[in-house]
């Protein structure tokens, strides 16, 4: 699940999306779970009893083995009290809760606090918040991770807990099946038993937005042209029908089907929409072009089709996305610091970086769409790196106010030790130590070779560092070197780290003062609460 603060700028279907540093949600900043002294003496007397919050079990190491011999399917939420994404997918996941227990589905869901229960978070691998993760029949050894939107937990469950394709056993199910919705996917298997057969089941309980049949009747392989076991995406779209034929040799590889369900599954060019926003987004195509338009002009309108005609050549590889400046998609502009008056204009992002890269177009022909396109691929592009204007004062301040064009001057200043804090202004935890980074600007104003400064990661972009999660604080030593500063969050502890050249003392971890733990990283499918 993805990261505290970040609301999805592809605005309120992404804001539950939870999917993090991926999807990882907020993050410890060591690695380990922070367990206080409090919390453990409460929970040696803690029983087995199976107790509830709002028809979510709560659980600990005294009843987590209890829970899971009571229900065969139990999907768990490791939480932190303190974590904003946990606490945004508190009322959902009890409405999840609810709605399986009214229809009496043999899935539950429970909780665990994982900073009060240490020995579960350790043994699950808990280090982001929240992760949720599937039991089956008592087993805690394999437990599956859920990745998905909170809206799509009921679902996942209903596939987990039932059937997870309709079968289909005569022509006129198979004609109603096919017509009932936009997109649907239909495994065609000679023997529903076989290990092919099996690994679809297992795509079509991953893949709850699309409805999933089975077909193994041979009236129905003659009726659709098919000779040996394929998997078909029919659609309402495009070209209508894709086959994937199942190899005889490989067999059938999930993870390469399901991509290539979600690749082919979507239009070849997507309109940003409300809509199609979550589809969009779960596609994890590497890169994405979008064009961004005024649809209330005809002349723009115009140029969506040598963007189609450029789009077919890089499936699955690049998704092509029209954004509406102004409409749904007037939101998405402050990320690439547009404006509706700079449409028509094309940017290409690589999501794994948040990279931009910006087509310098004469023409909007398919050609030119296509050279740029490729010519970013095989990395002969730079990005265009976004930087706000410093201001005026910007270095007379206690804390020295930095931006993407001033960076580099000071922080690779090889005469200062420079300390810098990379924010987000919606973080929470960047508000919760604002006053901390002032007084420690104040307390180091007098120094000739400290230098305490501050940069918006949200209006500002490095070429060579990359920002993961908000608060990030770096160090950068007069002289060669970098270092990632990942303790407590106050003026003193920052201070033994400045006068003791960039280290901390080894001291024994006190928990009140670890660090609470970071806000996600932004994608440009986010933006600010």
């Amino acid at each position: 699940m993805r990261g505290c603060g970040a609301r999805l700028v592809w605005l309120l279907v992404l804001s539950l999306a939870w999917l993090g540093p991926a999807l990882g949600g907020e993050e410890e900043e060591d690695g380990e779970v922070v367990v206080e002294e409090e919390e453990k003496e409460e929970g040696e007397l803690l029983s087995d009893e199976l107790e509830e919050e709002d028809g979510v079990l709560v659980l600990h190491e005294r009843n987590f083995a209890r829970a899971l011999s009571e229900h065969r399917l139990l999907l768990v939420e490791f939480y932190a009290p303190w974590c904003g994404h946990c606490q945004r997918l508190a009322p959902a996941f009890a409405q999840a809760a609810a709605a399986l227990r009214n229809e009496s589905s043999l899935a539950r869901l429970g909780k665990v606090d994982a900073t009060a229960q240490a020995a579960l978070a350790a043994e699950f691998g808990i280090t982001s918040y929240p992760t949720l993760k599937l039991f089956r029949d008592g087993n805690r050894t394999r437990p599956l991770a859920y990745t998905g939107r909170a809206a799509g937990i009921v679902r996942w469950m209903r596939r987990r807990a039932g059937p997870s394709a309709t079968l289909l056993q005569d022509a006129a199910a198979a004609a109603a099946f096919i017509g009932s919705q936009d997109s649907v996917v239909v495994g065609f298997f000679k023997d529903l038993g076989g290990e092919a057969a099996q690994a679809f089941y297992e795509v079509a309980g991953e893949m709850v937005d699309v409805p999933f049949g089975v077909a193994e009747a041979a009236e129905l392989f003659q009726a659709y042209g098919l000779s040996a076991d394929t998997v078909c995406l029919f659609k309402k779209f495009d070209e209508g029908r894709t086959d994937f034929p199942v190899d005889p040799a490989r067999g059938l590889d999930t993870a390469e089907l399901t991509q290539l369900l979600r690749v082919h599954s979507l239009e070849l060019v997507m309109e940003f929409t409300n809509e199609t926003s979550d589809q969009i987004f779960s596609a994890k195509i590497p890169h994405h072009m979008l064009l961004f338009l005024n649809k209330s002009s005809p002349a723009q309108l115009t140029l969506r089709d040598a963007f189609r005609v450029a789009a077919g050549t890089f499936r699955g590889k690049v998704l092509f996305v029209v954004v509406d400046v102004t409409g749904y998609g007037a939101d998405v502009l402050p990320f690439f610091g547009l404006t509706p008056a700079d449409a028509p204009t094309l940017r290409l992002v690589k999501m794994e970086n948040n990279r931009k890269y910006r087509m310098d177009q004469d023409t909007f022909s398919d050609t030119a769409i296509r050279t740029f396109v490729q010519a970013v691929l095989d990395g002969k592009v730079k990005p265009h790196l976004m930087s706000a204007e410093p201001p005026e004062d910007w270095d007379t301040r206690p804390v020295k106010v930095l931006v993407g064009k001033t960076f580099e001057q000071v922080a690779f200043d090889e005469t200062k030790n420079v300390f810098v804090k990379f924010y987000a202004p919606w973080c929470s935890h960047c508000q919760a130590m604002a006053a901390a980074w002032e007084e420690l600007g104040e307390r180091y104003k007098d120094h000739e070779d400290i230098v305490i400064a501050e940069l918006d990661a949200m209006a500002n972009e490095l070429e060579n560092i990359t920002i993961k999660g908000f608060p990030t604080l770096q160090y950068f030593p007069a002289g060669p070197g970098r270092k990632v500063y990942k303790s407590a969050r106050d003026v003193e502890t920052f201070s033994k780290f400045l006068e003791n050249g960039g280290t901390l003392p080894e001291e024994p971890p006190n928990a009140e003062e670890t660090s609470p733990g970071l806000c996600g990283r932004c994608t440009y499918l986010q933006g600010t609460p």
